[in-house]
């Protein structure tokens, strides 16, 4: 069995807004979400900037007792979740209840809550530990969580392959539809980790931009004068169906989701390799289950995380794929804008890869000002470009060496693919 699946809806939470219009506005603007932290007191800390999402209000989604029980990366999955049910008019009960799962994706799951409760443990002693604390911050939570929610009780889990996450959790629930083992898949990735530990750890790596005194410009991939990623947070998901079905209820079909690749480095756990060429196999193996030549790729969401080795290496497996048409590709980083939403990542750009197919925009890739020799493509800098664009290709790569890219095409009645 070999099924077509499509996108239907979806739904963002990030640095830009609390929905996808917002956030889609503001990206096409050339708006940067990164400031100074307010989440906590950053005295004493080297990195003081994050993309924080702001004006949050978790009890526009659960109760509040439920709100309680719930991580800040479930309550971003599940707000994202119901924007992307209520986008695709994709209303589940009796009848479908057992035929659409859930899979969202988390880097470091509920690091927010495990961070309150050590301080807890420090100064309270043990006794005065939550009873709640191990299923609000497993990062499966938020796959549980949403189904919870809206009563989803087809194939429910996380998936964990840090920055990658999000991407091969919409890749698991394509698969999952395309060999029939569900109809539809609520499918993303969410993250909250801009707490006092985790920026004091990724800036002990000196992964971390330091460009305090100025945050709009810290985020700058591609360019020469990167030093660093932004830390960020948010929630990205989509509604994949199989086409079939999508088509019997009338839903809105955004996208098709025509390839998918994964690969691993098998190199070392924070550095990709400097020729990139697992990443290169990841993009070469979503193309061909796209049934695309790599010319036909009209559109890279580069995973462009700011740092130094990343985006050159990324930069090298462009180039060693797509040979002289690499620099007729248009490539943009919504991390320029969004910072780097970790486990969110691969589906916050998912999400903005079909609105790209949806609008015919492309957003820029903000702070491009000094050109890497190195990295030297179209990288759509500072301002956005006004483009039709009928397949667009999406890459997240992952500390530990994992690699997901996806291929995302316009939907036409004749299938641009068939996969394999």
């Amino acid at each position: 069995m070999s099924n077509r699946v499509v996108v239907t809806g979806l739904g963002i939470v990030s640095p830009l807004g609390n929905d996808s219009r917002t956030t889609w506005s503001a990206l096409i603007e050339g708006k940067s979400g990164v400031d100074l932290i307010t989440l906590f007191d950053t005295n004493g800390f080297d990195v003081k900037i994050g993309a924080e999402v702001r004006g949050f209000d978790p009890l526009l989604y659960v109760d509040r007792k439920r709100a309680r029980r719930m991580d800040r990366f479930t309550q971003f999955a599940v707000a994202a979740s119901l924007e992307a049910l209520e986008s695709a008019s994709l209303k589940i009960d009796a009848s479908d209840e057992q035929d659409i799962g859930v899979i969202i994706g988390s880097g470091m799951g509920g690091l927010t809550t495990l961070s309150q409760e050590f301080k807890i443990l420090s100064t309270e002693g043990p006794s005065r530990i939550s009873p709640f604390l191990i299923p609000i911050m497993i990062p499966d939570m938020a796959a549980g969580q949403v189904a919870i929610r809206v009563g989803a009780k087809g194939p429910n889990y996380s998936v964990v392959s840090a920055c990658a996450s999000g991407a091969h959790a919409i890749g698991d629930s394509y698969t999952i539809i395309k060999h029939g083992y569900a109809q539809a898949m609520i499918a993303g990735g969410s993250e909250a980790v801009i707490t006092p530990i985790a920026m004091a750890a990724f800036a002990a790596m000196r992964a971390l931009s330091t460009r305090n005194h100025e945050p709009k410009k810290a985020s700058r991939p591609f360019d020469a004068e990167r030093d660093g990623f932004v830390m960020g947070e948010g929630a990205g998901v989509l509604i994949l169906e199989n086409l079939e079905f999508a088509l019997k209820r009338g839903a809105p079909i955004l996208a098709e989701v025509a390839g998918y690749g994964a690969t691993a480095d098998a190199f070392h756990f924070t550095e990709p390799t400097e020729d990139g060429e697992s990443i290169k196999r990841a993009m070469r193996l979503a193309i061909e289950m796209a049934n695309l030549k790599p010319e036909e790729v009209e559109h890279i969401n580069a995973h462009g995380t700011s740092t130094k080795l990343n985006d050159v290496s990324e930069t090298r497996a462009i180039k060693s794929l797509f040979g002289e048409n690499a620099y007729k590709i248009p490539i943009t980083s919504n991390k320029s804008m969004l910072g780097h939403t970790i486990g969110a990542a691969g589906a916050i750009e998912a999400a903005i890869s079909v609105l790209t197919l949806q609008n015919g925009v492309i957003p820029p890739t903000i702070n491009y000002e000094k050109p890497d020799p190195e990295c030297d493509l179209d990288y759509v800098p500072n301002t956005p470009r006004q483009k039709k664009v009928r397949s667009v290709l999406s890459n997240s790569f992952g500390f530990g060496g994992h690699n997901a890219s996806l291929v995302f095409v316009a939907y036409e009645d004749e299938p641009l693919s068939v996969g394999c």
